[in-house]
């Protein structure tokens, strides 16, 4: 597996993360735990060393699953967590943000637990709270890094002047914000922080949660533990109107001998060098498909076509619940 590094932090990590949500929160029911354990382990023995979990997902389940399936394998990983959210201490429900210094401090220790680790190898804040300076969140996680407790800084969802305030403080190695062929907000102003600071870039729902992958029809339903069910972008209106991406993406693979989502992740690699996408993965065929995306090669003539065809089409539905929006920065 190819490797990059984020950035000018030093961090590399294998080129394809692994977005481990879907395996127990937010995409349907979570899966069994045996299998979900054997995935992640299969995924390092194909090359993958960058794993991606939170607090909040679950919550807390996810950071336990991924903990006990890689701490057989904690010197071949790098494991990234979250922090950042408030949850109902009753319910474990999101209730709002917070990025208190002494919050953030008492998540790490309590996913330090979960992880079965002694460090938080990249330690994100999930999202950005209006209530506490992107100095002082940048501050605490730069006490925590000379604790020893954590290696790199990152934020999940910033915007660029917050990013630029952050990192001012202590260096960003990594920004997480949802980015794909149909996401393309990054590119305004956040790509080109990232780039000029030498951050490195960590696309979430690289396949637009499952959209490109060519798997989702217009007939599709979602459980309503599923997250895409509160997403105007997967109602069924605009599910049948944005399916010209996947068509689009369907001819342009069918002549690369690829599938969508080898092309939707080929063109996210093929982007920058410092940028790392994570895509959710919940089977081994769907592990293999998303790796032989390394392999694609898209020449400057296809990016162009490729960006040129998406140019026409138009986006239907916002890619978040209102709520979630909310709590993204522009």
């Amino acid at each position: 597996m190819e490797t990059r590094k984020l950035g000018k932090s030093g961090l590399e990590v294998s080129a394809l993360g692994f977005g481990s949500m879907g395996l127990s929160f937010g995409l349907g029911p979570a899966a069994d735990k045996r299998e979900a354990i054997a995935l992640m382990r299969a995924a390092v023995e194909h090359g993958v060393t960058f794993f991606d979990t939170a607090e909040a997902y679950g919550p807390f389940t996810n950071e336990q699953l991924v903990g006990e399936a890689l701490a057989p394998l904690r010197d071949q990983v790098v494991i990234a967590t979250k922090f950042g959210f408030a949850l109902d201490p009753a319910t474990g429900a999101t209730v709002g943000v917070n990025s208190q210094p002494a919050h953030i401090r008492e998540v790490v220790e309590a996913s330090l637990e979960r992880l079965k680790v002694d460090a938080i190898d990249l330690l994100y804040q999930h999202r950005v709270d209006p209530g506490v300076s992107p100095e002082d969140v940048a501050d605490t996680v730069k006490q925590l890094i000379q604790e020893g407790k954590v290696k790199y800084f990152g934020l999940s969802e910033a915007g660029a002047e917050t990013i630029r305030r952050a990192h001012a403080v202590h260096p960003v190695a990594a920004v997480q914000n949802q980015y794909s062929l149909w996401t393309r907000e990054p590119e305004a102003e956040v790509l080109p922080v990232c780039e000029e600071l030498g951050i490195g870039f960590v696309p979430w729902g690289p396949l637009g949660t499952g959209f490109l992958t060519g798997k989702i029809d217009a007939n599709a339903k979602f459980d309503s533990t599923d997250l895409r069910s509160t997403f105007p972008r997967f109602a069924p209106e605009a599910l049948k109107a944005n399916l010209a991406f996947v068509d689009m993406l369907r001819g342009f693979a069918a002549r690369k001998q690829a599938t969508p989502a080898q092309i939707a992740l080929a063109w996210l690699l093929a982007r920058k060098p410092w940028i790392v996408p994570i895509p959710g993965i919940n089977k081994l065929e769907h592990l293999k498909e998303n790796l032989a995306s390394v392999d694609v090669v898209l020449t400057p003539d296809d990016l162009r076509e490729i960006d040129s065809a998406a140019s026409k089409i138009e986006v239907t539905g916002a890619r978040l619940s209102e709520g979630l929006l909310q709590l993204s920065e522009k």
